[in-house]
């Protein structure tokens, strides 16, 4: 399933838009679709990402086999240029680092949310090189999406831009919600409030993991949901602490 292949239904409005990894189940889990023997190290899950040989130098070259199939150059550099131990694998500060020299400045709460969505199912705390080329493309579709509406071309997104792209994407978000979400970016100057690329990121990722999570729920799409505290508060939580 690609990125833009999951769509929001109903009665005859379905748009798409960037969907949440594969790897993110009904239970907000982790899975691969490869499995390995109980025996396989951590040291051989490494060797899978980056086949190793010996350079003209007496080092290491760098291997691109954790990547997935026409993954591009860009993205594979990017990588590579904060992977700095070779291990194969990056942390949250050199997640951050290869996001805000590839885009702009990301505040690692954004990072930190990410990195609960895309996380390795073998290193919670880590991504390697597919999860970093799923993360790249799904961030280059939210991309697309934020210069489309900031019709204004200021470089960020105000209230009404920021409504204008959740329904464009399929998220008719009520107003009383838009307005509890956009306050968490008041700087009490008294000035408009208006989202960078890093806040419409956390903004939309949230809204969409929620309402997929709310849809799982409500399978004829009537806009309710019976849900039990232990299920209410598995939902919600994630969203809030991953970032934290």
């Amino acid at each position: 399933m690609s990125f833009f292949s999951k769509i929001f239904h109903s009665s005859s409005y379905a748009p798409s838009a960037p969907s949440l990894p594969e790897s993110y189940d009904q239970r907000g889990q982790t899975y691969s679709t490869t499995s390995y023997p109980s025996n396989y190290s951590h040291q051989q899950q490494q060797q899978s990402y980056y086949e190793q040989g010996t350079s003209g130098g007496g080092g290491y070259s760098y291997g691109h086999s954790g990547f997935p199939p026409g993954t591009s150059p860009d993205v594979i550099r990017s990588f590579e240029m904060v992977d700095r131990d070779r291990s194969g694998f990056i942390d949250e500060n050199e997640l951050q680092q290869a996001l805000s020299s590839g885009y702009q400045r990301f505040h690692i709460k954004t990072v930190r949310l990410l990195m609960f969505l895309f996380k390795n199912p073998h290193d919670s705390l880590r991504l390697g090189p597919k999860e970093f080329a799923a993360l790249w493309s799904c961030l280059g579709q939210w991309r697309g999406i934020y210069e489309r509406y900031d019709r204004d071309r200021s470089g960020k997104i105000d209230l009404l831009e920021l409504r204008d792209a959740l329904y464009g994407i399929g998220l008719a978000t009520p107003s009383s919600v838009l307005q509890v979400l956009i306050s968490k970016y008041d700087d009490g100057s008294g000035r408009k409030i208006e989202l960078n690329f890093d806040s419409f990121v956390e903004c939309g990722v949230i809204l969409k993991g929620l309402t997929e999570k709310f849809k799982e729920k409500d399978k004829g799409y009537t806009g309710t949901a019976s849900f039990d505290y232990d299920e209410f508060m598995s939902m919600v939580i994630p969203f809030l602490v991953s970032h934290d």
